[in-house]
């Protein structure tokens, strides 16, 4: 483990701590008694050992209810493993989080995510008065835990009006591997209706021009 925690890069990625209980008692019972005592119970999967344990939702906040991904460094009676969220579920009507589940961070064993898409430079499109729309927030790719990035850019610097960027403009390493269709759009300068207006009627001008200047004067 020690070896593997070398490897992740802690300049890239935020790590977050997350304290956890260990539970040995499991099933619907004993996830009440841990609710009513105002926790939270969940369960790390991976590397072929499942943990059972309990949080707290303070603890858990700044990795769930966030746009950005994190890693979170869950310490459970002392033991320290690095992982993500895996699944979340949520009481229907309250929106209460009723369990947890995490999955471990293992070197070398591919995993698939969900990472941020982010955009960088200024669309010349953008400056002429249009307006940047993402399409997509975040893609699914396939990658080792030394790998992980916290989100992918895509540059929007040569984005004219009507132009569009799609995942295969996203910016990856070699060890990435993208999930989703390359084709698929994340991102349009779109044409304010203002600005459509202004261009037909200039085509109706220039479309008219040619006739009024070949009408007869009268007399």
């Amino acid at each position: 483990m020690q070896s593997f925690l070398k490897k992740i890069n802690l300049n890239t990625m935020e790590v977050l701590n997350v304290p956890a209980l260990l539970r040995v008692d499991t099933g619907k019972k004993s996830n009440i008694e841990v609710r009513k005592a105002g926790r939270i119970p969940g369960v790390l999967y991976g590397n072929n050992n499942n943990v059972n344990f309990s949080v707290i939702l303070s603890d858990v906040k700044k990795l769930i209810y966030t746009p950005d991904f994190k890693v979170a460094e869950l310490s459970i009676d002392g033991t320290s493993t690095k992982a993500i969220v895996k699944e979340l579920q949520f009481h229907p009507v309250t929106d209460q989080l009723l369990h947890i589940d995490f999955l471990r961070l293992v070197d070398g064993t591919p995993l698939k995510v969900e990472i941020p898409i982010r955009f960088k430079g200024t669309s010349p499109g953008v400056k002429s008065g249009g307006k940047l729309i993402q399409q997509m927030r975040r893609v699914k790719v396939k990658v080792t835990p030394e790998n992980l990035v916290s989100e992918l850019f895509a540059d929007i610097s040569t984005l004219e009006l009507g132009d569009s960027v799609r995942v295969s403009d996203l910016e990856i390493s070699e060890h990435i591997q993208l999930m989703t269709e390359g084709a698929t759009p994340i991102g349009l300068v779109d044409v304010p209706r203002a600005l459509k207006s202004a261009a037909a009627a200039e085509e109706a001008d220039a479309a008219a021009a040619p006739a009024a200047a070949a009408a007869p004067a009268a007399e």
